[in-house]
């Protein structure tokens, strides 16, 4: 079971970037994929969750209206597209993947696999 995120970057703040989380291992259609971040010092924070049974997804305040996670069912990857990113979400990103539906912004005990994390630089 892997999951390897992708395509985070450097970008100045306004900017935007679209990570992706590609799954392999399992049939990621039937679980709650969420998005992590963590800042040098912070503790880690969730920013998104989707069910890719249903595409339901859910946001932390502090990205709603700026991202959007989304998934593709055949490709077994998830994407977060970022945008009007500001220097606050400069941070690691890391995706996550757990059974069943999200049902709401799950805690990072509720997933069970992880990857490697993306870097995101807004400056």
């Amino acid at each position: 079971v892997q999951l390897v995120e992708s395509g985070g970057g450097s970008v100045q703040a306004g900017g935007s970037l679209r990570p992706s989380c590609a799954a392999s291992g399992f049939t990621a259609s039937r679980y709650c994929i969420g998005w992590f971040r963590q800042a040098p010092g912070k503790e880690r924070e969730g920013v998104a969750a989707i069910s890719t049974r249903t595409g339901t997804a859910y946001y932390a305040d502090s990205v709603k209206g700026r991202f959007t996670i989304s998934r593709d069912n055949i490709k077994n990857t998830v994407y977060l597209q970022m945008n009007s990113l500001k220097p606050e979400d400069a941070a690691m990103y890391y995706c996550a993947a757990g059974p069943g539906d999200c049902v709401r912004l799950r805690k990072e005990y509720e997933y069970r696999y992880w990857g490697q994390g993306t870097q995101v630089t807004v400056s």
